[in-house]
């Protein structure tokens, strides 16, 4: 486990030299429609196969990804869809084999947060988890006008690592979306305090 943090502090120092921190001011947006937000009520996605289980909303649906299946461990990739948000939470899992495979896995979790949105984010905060069921991570918050504001990675650092992200099928807008951000952050944080592993999955 202290090999786990020593790589992910390495990551943290190195892509954060390249995130944009310059002050940032907007003045206030209107016109915006206003949204009405359901209740808080979650449902357990637990299905035969799946290394993984989580809690999801009941406003929600998750779907098999379609889109990557250039090797078996794709078809544990799913989508969380919100249609009554136009947003989706990309869910990407993969086996860890070897100790260079994981370090590589929490790199790349590093570079899709920084590297990929430095030219757009005023911010980007990156904040360690830890959760009861053994889930271990790092949750990046992305402020200004990029194309996802929410996006994790959780592992155990032994055999599983899962990757989210929140997108939105919308031009980017902090204003717009900051609310809607906001009310799905916490159903991301729900899902990875939920989350467990599954020792077998076929």
């Amino acid at each position: 486990m202290k090999q786990f943090w020593k790589i992910v502090f390495i990551a943290a120092l190195f892509f954060s030299l390249l995130a944009c921190n310059s002050d940032y001011t907007a003045g206030k947006k209107r016109g915006y429609y206003r949204i009405s937000f359901p209740e808080k009520k979650y449902q357990v996605f637990d299905q035969p196969g799946y290394p993984y289980t989580f809690e999801y909303p009941a406003y929600a649906t998750v779907s098999k990804d379609t889109t990557f299946f250039q090797d078996p461990v794709d078809d544990w990739w799913v989508n969380i869809d919100f249609p009554q948000f136009a947003g989706r939470i990309y869910v990407s899992y993969k086996p860890i084999t070897s100790r260079p495979v994981f370090d590589s896995l929490v790199q790349d979790g590093f570079k899709l947060a920084y590297r990929q949105h430095v030219n757009m984010a005023t911010q980007i905060e990156d904040s360690v988890m830890q959760t009861n069921n053994g889930v271990e991570g790092i949750y990046f918050s992305l402020g200004g006008n990029t194309a996802t504001a929410n996006q994790f990675f959780v592992t155990d650092s032994v055999r599983h690592f899962l990757r989210g992200a929140l997108y939105f099928d919308a031009t980017p807008n902090a204003d717009s979306l900051g609310i809607v951000n906001d009310f799905l952050k916490k159903d991301l944080l729900h899902l990875i305090n939920t989350l467990q592993w599954r020792t077998s999955t076929r």
